[in-house]
């Protein structure tokens, strides 16, 4: 908004452009065909924590008890030559900062709304709720990238970065290698000691789809979802990793060289690469899959996904606004992997 002027969001104009009587009809009624629903991939693959007030949250970081065999005769407490038999148990903790709100906006002039013949109030609050939605997902999938290179706040492994360069992994080239990979996102979280259970990875499209035609005994389908037909059969899980498929992260390798902020993802308070001052911003030039455990990052939230609408009679138009107020950051580095080639 410039000198008092709002933008509106003209309903009659065709692509916002020409024309603003060109698409009201008024004689029949036409089908709206509105945007497919992105979904919202990683809100149930990371760890998540409401606060009712505060700029941020602590989570705590614990490290790993050893055992030892018993001597006989040697007390249990006490020091012996080879270093006792009591754990020193590593604590750490990980602090995560709420961003500031993050909204979406439009606004309905009432002129056009008087004119139009359906309505469009809960189709524009939907499309800006999938628009937040989109930016969660690539806030948290940057996290989880920056998570892949971090270091443990206990000392115990790092992050992880599969080098298909180096030989590292087989890439995503053809359905084999894609299996291979996954196989070895496994053997690497194994190696991490990293629980088997809430294990997944993030495949574009693309990926998915060459592993939907592959005829491979590695691949679990749930054959059910695909309604009997083991082509159309959804994939569960290769080698125990959930499979999930998400254009965002599509999205997120299109952004290449991102480190210098060229999106407003900069502005977040917390800066997941360790001090380089960009945000959730980094370089993701290269990238081909992520992958992890529910606990390699946390988001804190202070408020949900909200949108409200309010009728601005000095503007003769209605506002809507979705918006959140979260943060995200990383927690457990050896429980995230990305594939770089």
């Amino acid at each position: 908004m410039a000198d008092g002027v709002v933008s509106a969001s003209r309903l009659g104009q065709i692509n916002a452009t020409g024309d603003s009587n060109a698409l009201f009809l008024k004689v029949f009624a036409n089908e709206i065909l509105t945007a497919f629903e992105e979904a919202n991939v990683m809100k149930d693959l990371h760890t998540v924590r409401t606060i009712s007030s505060g700029k941020s949250a602590q989570f705590p970081v614990t490290g790993i008890a050893t055992a030892k065999y018993h001597t006989v005769g040697e007390d249990i407490l006490e020091e012996t030559t080879g270093g006792g038999y009591t754990s020193n148990i590593k604590h750490a903790e990980r602090t995560i900062n709420i961003d500031d709100v993050l909204l979406a906006a439009t606004f309905i002039a009432n002129i056009d709304e008087m004119k139009n013949h359906y309505d469009v109030r809960s189709i524009y609050a939907k499309e800006l709720g999938k628009a937040l939605a989109k930016r969660f997902d690539l806030a948290t999938m940057k996290t989880l990238f920056a998570a892949a290179s971090g270091t443990s706040a206990i000392g115990l492994a790092g992050g992880t970065t599969l080098d298909v360069s180096n030989g590292d992994a087989a890439g995503v080239g053809t359905a084999a290698n894609i299996i291979s990979t996954i196989t070895s996102v496994a053997q690497k979280l194994d190696e991490n000691d990293v629980p088997s259970d809430d294990r997944f990875a993030l495949l574009t499209p693309e990926s998915y789809y060459k592993l939907m035609a592959a005829d491979s005994a590695a691949i679990n389908r749930d054959i059910n979802g695909g309604r009997g037909d083991l082509g159309s059969a959804p994939i569960p899980e290769i080698a125990g990793v959930q499979i999930i498929k998400t254009n965002h992260l599509q999205d997120m390798i299109g952004l290449g060289d991102d480190s210098s902020g060229a999106t407003d993802d900069q502005n977040a308070s917390n800066d997941v690469h360790g001090g380089s001052g960009v945000g959730y911003d980094g370089n993701y030039t290269g990238l081909q899959m992520l992958a992890g455990h529910k606990s390699a990052i946390g988001t804190v939230k202070l408020m949900d996904l909200t949108t409200e609408s309010e009728y601005v009679m000095t503007k003769q138009g209605t506002a809507l606004v979705a918006k959140y107020a979260m943060g995200h950051g990383v927690l457990r580095p050896e429980c995230a992997i990305k594939v770089v080639a």
